[in-house]
C-alpha cells in the first residue's frame, strides 16, 4: 500500500485501524473522483479486525468527496454504532446501507470489503434481462463469476439479508437486479478495482446496445479463457498497483481524506 495512504492525522485507533480508516476514506474519494457517486447514498464499508465483526461506514449526509478518515462510523452487524464519526452527522448511518453490508460481512469470512454503487451504466444492465454479456475483456474477467438478485424494494427490510446472501454465494461479485452493483473483496483495493471493471465492463454493454447494431456476445470457450486468464489475483486487476495510482490522483486534487 501506498505510503500515502497509510498517514493519518488522528492517532486514536490501532495500527491496522487506522491504516483501514485511511484506505477506506481514499475510496470513498476515488469513487467521487471517477463519477460514480449518488448524492449521499450508497456504501463501501470495510471490516474492522477483530472478532466482533464491526465495520467501518460513511455517515449519512456527507458527500463522498467530504468524506474522511475520522469521520466513519464504526457499527456492527446489529447496526448498533460503536464509535460515531467526527462531525455533524457523526452517528447516522443510512439502514439501506446497513441491510446489505452487514449481511454480507456477517456471512462471508473474506468480505473485508463491500462497495456498493447505483451507477447508470450498472443500473442499466442490472435492468436487463440479458444480465452481462460477454462482450468485452472486462465483462469476460466476470464469466460464470457474477451473482443475480432479484429486486424486493428498498433494501431496508433485514429479513432480505439472507436471500441475497444466498444469491450471492461464493461470488465476489453481483448484480443487484433493477438496481445496482456489488463487489467484495479482502482488500479495499480489490474490491474497488473488482467494481471499476464491473463498471467498465457495464458502460461498455449499455454503449454497444444503445448504437441499435446487433451484439456479437464471445463463445463461452473464449469467455471461460479470459476469466482464469484475468483472475483477480494479487498479480493481476486486485493488485494495489492500480488502486495506488488512484490514491496519486485523489491526493493531487485534495488530501484532506486523510483527516
Amino acid at each position: 500500500m501506498s505510503a500515502n495512504v497509510q498517514r493519518v492525522v488522528r492517532q486514536k485507533w490501532s495500527g491496522d485501524e487506522q491504516r483501514l480508516r485511511v484506505e477506506l476514506a481514499a475510496a470513498y474519494r476515488i469513487i467521487d473522483h471517477l463519477g460514480w457517486t449518488s448524492l449521499i447514498y450508497n456504501h463501501i464499508t470495510v471490516r474492522v479486525p477483530g472478532p466482533q465483526r464491526h465495520f467501518l461506514i460513511n455517515p449519512y449526509g456527507l458527500l463522498y468527496g467530504e468524506i474522511t478518515a475520522s469521520s466513519l462510523v464504526k457499527i456492527d452487524i446489529a447496526g448498533t454504532v460503536i464509535e460515531p464519526g467526527v462531525g455533524p452527522f457523526g452517528a447516522d448511518v443510512n439502514p439501506a446501507g446497513f441491510t446489505i453490508h452487514a449481511a454480507v460481512h456477517g456471512a462471508r469470512d473474506d468480505a473485508h470489503c463491500v462497495v456498493h454503487t447505483h451507477t447508470v451504466a450498472g443500473s442499466a444492465v442490472s435492468a436487463m434481462a440479458c444480465g452481462l454479456l460477454p462482450l468485452t475483456l472486462e465483462a469476460m474477467m466476470f464469466y460464470d463469476r457474477i451473482a443475480y438478485h432479484d429486486f424486493e424494494g428498498a433494501t431496508v427490510v433485514a429479513d432480505e439479508g439472507p436471500r441475497l446472501v444466498r444469491d450471492l454465494g461464493d461470488k465476489n461479485a453481483m448484480i443487484l437486479r433493477n438496481h445496482g452493483l456489488l463487489t467484495l473483496g479482502h482488500t479495499v483495493p480489490e474490491a474497488i478495482i473488482m467494481m471499476w471493471a464491473l463498471e467498465r465492463a457495464c458502460q461498455m454493454q449499455a454503449t454497444a446496445m444503445a448504437s441499435g447494431t446487433k451484439v456479437h456476445p464471445c463463445s463461452p470457450e473464449v469467455a471461460s479463457r479470459v476469466a482464469a486468464q484475468t483472475a483477480f489475483t494479487d498479480q493481476g486487476p486486485r493488485g494495489d498497483r492500480a488502486f495506488n495510482a488512484l490514491v496519486r490522483a485523489i491526493d493531487a486534487k485534495d488530501p484532506s481524506y486523510k483527516n
